[in-house]
């Protein structure tokens, strides 16, 4: 199907959201089924202060354990709020961070950052200057943050004044809960809400739902693929996408084609699809891209592809950079559970 489809269906027996632009899968959200996944709000204990690394590990509830990279001003045995900020590898502790934000479609409300602030991307002065003034009006004087989002610019005031107050009453209930044991005090959103939240604008041409609708619309296809390693790239050239425990390897070939440009266009090609191969399966930490041998002169030219491609992608990433073996490191944030080991643990 030609356009933005948003398709909603289940995968590995839970609750799934597809987005697919022109037939192609371009974000794929699945529950992981874990009661603190990214997003979740609870109140923590912390446990242990790490003298010299600047963190701090906490007790979570159902006996978990968190990590927190900030420490100041936190002391051992001092309850807090925090909010899961990643997926932890395995057997290690939860990501967490003490800066708060309850999602809307429409805004965020940060109560650890005050002010109104409005989307880059609505560019309009006259609507930028009425939505802080609706933001400010929602706060009524709360020492609280609001940050209107791009989709607000197709929304009435009404539609938006109507999402931000029982998100800012939600935010008044969760900050009162301060004091106390380890507590989950709010589920993080399951696959379809999270899809309703994330891909409002712009708006998708068609909504697809209920059982059977992934098979129906090439998803269940697409997600198979992914579950190989391999990753085909025009001109018959290939690269292969591997999780180890210590990092991600990512390794470019160019197939039968000998030209002298086709190592470049293997890895320009590699380098504008990675930031989508490596949110589709689920993959963060640190990559490391073994591209197809080319000449050095060529490396700043693939650098600029690189750095376009993961600045239009919405998960944090650092582009490191060459190795003296003529490797690429980048450093991206590990947001969702591998795909991979969410169908181990379905069969």
């Amino acid at each position: 199907m030609k356009g933005r489809q948003v398709v909603l269906d289940h995968m590995f027996g839970e609750p799934a959201a597809a987005l697919m632009q022109d037939g192609q899968l371009i974000d794929l959200i699945i529950d992981s089924g874990e009661a603190l996944a990214p997003g979740a709000i609870c109140r923590c204990v912390t446990e242990r202060l790490m003298k010299g690394q600047g963190g701090v590990f906490v007790r979570l509830p159902d006996g978990q354990r968190g990590y927190l990279r900030e420490r100041s001003g936190i002391s051992e045995g001092q309850p807090m709020l925090v909010q899961v900020a990643g997926v932890a590898e395995e057997g290690k502790a939860i990501p967490l961070s003490t800066r708060l934000v309850f999602r809307g479609r429409y805004g965020l409300v940060t109560p650890g950052a005050p002010g109104v602030n409005v989307s880059r991307r609505i560019r309009a002065s006259e609507l930028r200057e009425a939505l802080q003034a609706v933001g400010h009006e929602a706060l009524q004087g709360r020492d609280y943050g609001i940050v209107i989002r791009s989709a607000a610019e197709h929304a009435s005031h009404d539609e938006i004044r109507e999402e931000l107050t029982p998100l800012l009453e939600l935010a008044d209930r969760i900050m009162s809960e301060r004091m106390g044991q380890e507590e989950l005090l709010l589920d993080a959103p399951d696959a379809w809400e999270q899809a309703w939240l994330d891909w409002a604008e712009p708006e998708p041409d068609a909504v697809e739902q209920g059982e059977g609708s992934f098979d129906q619309n090439g998803v269940s296809d697409a997600v198979e693929a992914l579950l190989s390693p391999r990753v085909d790239l025009p001109g018959g050239a290939s690269a292969f996408v591997e999780a180890t425990r210590a990092l991600v390897a990512v390794d470019v070939n160019t197939g039968r084609d000998t030209s002298p440009a086709a190592s470049l266009k293997a890895n320009i090609a590699i380098a504008r699809d990675l930031p989508r191969q490596l949110r589709l399966r689920g993959l963060g930490g640190q990559i490391v891209v073994d591209f197809a041998p080319m000449p050095k002169r060529d490396r700043a030219t693939l650098d600029q592809v690189i750095r376009a491609a993961f600045k239009a992608d919405s998960t944090e990433a650092s582009m490191i950079g060459w190795t003296a073996m003529g490797l690429y490191e980048i450093s991206r944030k590990r947001d969702r559970v591998p795909l991979a080991r969410l169908a181990a643990e379905a069969f």
